[in-house]
């Protein structure tokens, strides 16, 4: 195996990577938090509503919109690491 396939599977198995710790966080957020778990959250008051119904509205969102920064963030540490960055 070449050197530049050995650099691609590793880009790839790091982008994998990142994409499945990405999917974990949306779904934990938007199914655990906001639907799974909303009993155990009922009685934690935020924003003027139950922590639960709060990450049903707003909550998943404003994650959802943090994980586009994130993996941005990541793909660009990872497209430095393996020199394949965009100018």
């Amino acid at each position: 195996m070449s050197q530049n396939q050995h650099d691609i599977q590793g880009y790839w198995k790091a982008n994998i990577r990142i994409i499945a710790i990405c999917l974990v966080i949306w779904a934990l957020v938007s199914h655990g938090f906001a639907i799974w778990l909303r009993p155990l959250l009922a009685g934690i008051s935020f924003g003027g509503a139950d922590l639960g119904f709060w990450f049903g509205q707003q909550g998943s969102i404003l994650f959802f919109i943090a994980l586009i920064f994130f993996y941005s963030w990541q793909m660009n540490k990872l497209e430095e690491r393996f020199g394949v960055k965009e100018d």
